[in-house]
């Protein structure tokens, strides 16, 4: 089994061994002729030239696996006919867990209030997470396991999801109900893939919905939020706090907004990572289902977007 890796030359050192490891069988290589590959493994930033990647020379290719859970950069991309799959990394679910939970956790115990200036504040008692409301957008892979991690700890989660398909232990409202979701959410947490039906997502109209003082966490997609529309929400006092890891323009330009915003907190998207020590046998199991002729885990739908 023959795959190509079409990856920035700076993963190499990561994803060669890690892959080795897990399918012993695989020649991954970096060049060849496209015709003689059985796969490919995707990661965006590839070509380095910064053009699109052509993809119709490999004809025999069974797969096309994304190393990123994100496919948006290429599954519009006409040369890409093979099928493609995204990436469901166990180690990427925690990280976005974790990053997730620890921004929730900050914003319902107001962390930020305690400044360490000499003034005694134990009139600010926090509540109980059971007196919180959360709203998780996208109830994919990382949107339940961010749900449930969350009511774990005791808060009130509700997701949305267009959909609507259900998480056990969740309540989960579909479709036209997002309304009706974001009335709820003290704390929205967006892990929406980026499609046409949620670029510009949360713009004045939506954040208008939420209730006032409400913190937004979104380490999903920046192109979900109106940019303006979220600084107008902060600066009018309806919107409490946003901690962005996604942009539309990224690395986020030193002069934009956002950074010297007293209500956003950005962290450069390092919500969650794909890590190949546990991605690498999420791989090799796709590999070997491919050369098999099984069903593909995680194929993605080209009409829906993910």
């Amino acid at each position: 089994m023959r795959a190509f890796f079409a990856a920035p030359a700076v993963l190499w050192d990561d994803w060669a061994p890690a892959m080795r490891a897990a399918c012993p069988e695989l020649d991954l290589q970096r060049e060849g002729d496209p015709q003689g590959f059985d796969a490919v493994l995707y990661a965006p930033g590839y070509p380095e030239d910064g053009s699109a990647m052509d993809f119709a020379p490999f004809t025999s290719a069974r797969i096309v696996q994304s190393l990123w859970a994100g496919v948006e950069r290429i599954v519009g991309n006409a040369t890409l006919t093979q099928p493609l799959c995204r990436m469901v990394d166990p180690g990427l679910a925690q990280g976005m867990v974790e990053y997730c939970t620890g921004w929730a956790l900050r914003a319902h115990l107001g962390m930020d209030r305690y400044a360490q200036d000499g003034v005694w504040r134990n009139e600010i008692v926090p509540p109980l997470a059971a007196e919180r409301s959360v709203v998780v957008l996208g109830t994919g892979e990382l949107g339940a396991a961010v749900a449930r991690a969350l009511a774990g700890l005791g808060f009130r989660v509700t997701g949305w999801s267009a959909s609507g398909r259900p998480v056990e232990g969740i309540a989960v409202l579909g479709g036209e109900r997002l309304d009706a979701a974001l009335g709820r959410a003290e704390i929205l947490i967006s892990l929406l893939p980026d499609t046409p039906g949620t670029r510009g997502l949360l713009d004045a109209r939506t954040l208008s919905l939420l209730p006032r003082g409400a913190v937004l966490i979104n380490p999903g997609r920046g192109t979900l939020v109106v940019e303006d529309d979220l600084l107008a929400a902060l600066d009018a006092g309806r919107l409490g706090h946003a901690v962005l890891d996604v942009f539309r323009t990224e690395p986020l330009p030193p002069a934009h907004p956002f950074w010297a915003h007293p209500g956003v907190t950005v962290t450069p998207h390092v919500a969650a990572e794909t890590r190949p020590s546990t991605a690498a046998t999420v791989v090799a199991d796709n590999l070997r289902r491919a050369m098999a002729g099984e069903a593909l885990r995680y194929l993605v739908d080209r009409a829906r977007g993910y």
